[in-house]
């Protein structure tokens, strides 16, 4: 099982994780990306392991940060659509596949 990341998906990431940086130092950006990969680790050996949620897409939810990475399972890939925030509007990342 390996993953995918969608382009837009690779740029929530990015985004979120220069939020940090800007906010509160390199410290917590290196955090959340780390938490981020450990999201990832989860699903690739436990890839049922988020909830069904929208579009029968699955959603993962972090522990230490108001993200959740949305994803499909696509025969032995893991597509990460979204590292969607959960402040920001709803299904914005619907038109990924």
């Amino acid at each position: 099982m390996n993953f995918l990341l969608h382009p837009e998906a690779q740029q929530d990431l990015r985004e979120a994780a220069e939020f940090y940086r800007r906010q509160a130092g390199a410290a917590l950006s290196q955090s959340f990306l780390a938490e981020f990969e450990h999201t990832a680790d989860l699903l690739l050996n436990h890839p049922h392991l988020g909830a069904i949620w929208r579009q029968g897409r699955r959603r993962l939810v972090t522990r230490r940060f108001p993200f959740s990475v949305i994803y499909s399972i696509v025969g032995e890939q893991i597509r990460i659509l979204a590292v969607a925030h959960h402040s920001r509007r709803p299904s914005y990342w619907r038109g990924r596949k």
